[in-house]
């Protein structure tokens, strides 16, 4: 794909440092912000250390960059796809502890490493064949609409607040002026966090008090809480149970990342498909998640955040990226931030995710639409059709305990919802007769996916 010229304005930059030290720490602030309600909600969820998961949140960021030749503006938060993985073993009837879940999640993420050396062997044009936009598309979908019950949770517990976060986002995305028009994100975070603290005293004593009581600096690795801690009292069973019940999971976070990676090329206008290629984004996601997981943190993924930062800024340097990467670091010793970052109001992550869980599932449909998917097909139809209802369906329709559940032998497997939908989808694909789209042929199409608004 043609790369574009950098300029100024409304026109995309590639080049950072055009724009001086100052904006570019700035952008790196929102990139970090715009990563934190999701990336922070997960370890809240499962009992992970909110600490670690920024540390490797950063440092998985920024080996995911070493590996892909630092060409792709990509930030690597808290994967929510695993987030059912957690409490699906530890309420498995086995009381198998988090450390257990960790190393299912390590297992997860060395998957990544066989479809990357597939792409390396046989190219993408064959391995894409398995992962075209019918597949993709309605994947990318579901991963919105299944993330929007969180964001809708969150807005919830004050949709005063929350609306106050989503209105100073659309408003300076669309009239802000200069500098303000780049980061309606961090905007929207500052003014509902500020507004929550005015309007609700509680809200306000609740961040004083968790601020004075944590301490300045501190460790973020704590080693009980590590995957590599259960080798001193290994119990085979629990192992098993973990790996098989979370490595399948990776089926549906690899489509995920595919998508993810089309959406970047898309919107910075390069094909990362092509350079550096997908066999090393994959390698990056799938080392720096099984990294992440062995030290305690939840697993890593290609964040939409902040590809919708991408968007809505209009600077494609990936050094701004590496900038909030080691933010995030540099933060992770901070108790005292990491309290200010957990009083966070719900309702303010609540406004700002609900927006960009919106655009993912929205750059869904634009990449069916642009990669022209025939549903006049009776095959596409199905496909799309059970990618979809699985997808949510599982997730919503089967209360808190939400997942399809099958056995072997002694042990019982349970699979999300998103899971079971990419494992229908990619298998019907394959399957059924009149597969005839090919990878490389529509650069458009290619990388249709986009979070421009």
């Amino acid at each position: 794909m043609k790369e574009k010229t950098p300029a100024v304005g409304n026109e995309p930059i590639y080049d950072a440092k055009q724009l001086g030290a100052g904006k570019m720490t700035i952008l790196g602030i929102q990139h970090l912000f715009a990563m934190f309600g999701a990336t922070v909600l997960v370890p809240a969820i499962t009992g992970l250390n909110v600490a670690t998961t920024l540390l490797f949140a950063g440092l998985g960021t920024l080996l995911f960059h070493l590996i892909t030749g630092r060409k792709v503006p990509a930030f690597l938060g808290s994967s929510f796809a695993f987030l059912g993985a957690y409490g699906l073993v530890t309420a498995s009837g086995a009381d198998i502890p988090l450390t257990y879940s960790s190393f299912g999640v390590v297992c997860a993420g060395l998957m990544y490493l066989v479809l990357a050396l597939l792409f390396k062997i046989f190219g993408a044009k064959k391995v894409m064949r398995f992962f075209p936009p019918i597949v993709t598309g309605p994947i990318i979908i579901a991963i919105g609409l299944t993330l929007s019950g969180t964001a809708i949770s969150s807005c919830s517990a004050n949709w005063l607040v929350a609306i106050v976060a989503i209105l100073v986002v659309i408003c300076f995305n669309i009239w802000g002026k200069g500098m303000a028009k780049i980061i309606p994100i961090l905007l929207g975070v500052i003014a509902s966090y500020v507004f929550s603290m005015i309007v609700d005293p509680a809200s306000r004593a609740a961040v004083a008090t968790a601020v004075s009581e944590a301490k300045w600096i501190g460790l973020p690795i704590v080693w009980e809480q590590t995957a590599m801690s259960i080798f001193s009292d290994l119990d085979v069973s629990m192992l098993v149970t973990a790996i098989i019940t979370i490595a399948p999971i990776s089926l549906a976070t690899m489509v995920e990342h595919i998508g993810d990676i089309c959406a970047i090329s898309s919107t910075t206008g390069k094909n990362y498909i092509e350079d550096p290629g997908l066999h090393r984004t994959l390698l990056g996601d799938g080392i720096a998640t099984a990294f992440a997981a062995l030290f305690g943190a939840p697993a890593n993924t290609t964040y939409g955040e902040n590809t919708g930062v991408l968007a809505l800024s209009k600077v494609y340097d990936p050094k701004v990226v590496r900038l909030a990467a080691v933010f995030a670091i540099v933060l992770s010793f901070c108790p005292k931030f990491a309290a200010i970052v957990a009083a966070m109001p719900t309702a303010t992550m609540g406004g700002v995710s609900l927006v960009l869980y919106g655009m993912i599932s929205a750059v869904g449909v634009r990449n069916v639409v642009e990669n022209q998917v025939d549903f006049t097909k009776s095959r596409n139809v199905l496909i799309a059709a059970l990618i979809m209802v699985l997808a949510i369906g599982i997730n919503y329709g089967t209360g808190a305990d939400a997942g399809v559940v099958f056995h072997i032998a002694s042990v019982s497997i349970k699979l999300s919802g998103l899971a079971v939908a990419a494992i229908v989808g990619i298998l019907l694909n394959a399957v059924l007769p009149g597969n005839d789209y090919e990878f490389g042929t529509n650069a458009q199409g290619d990388t249709s996916v986009n979070f421009k608004v």
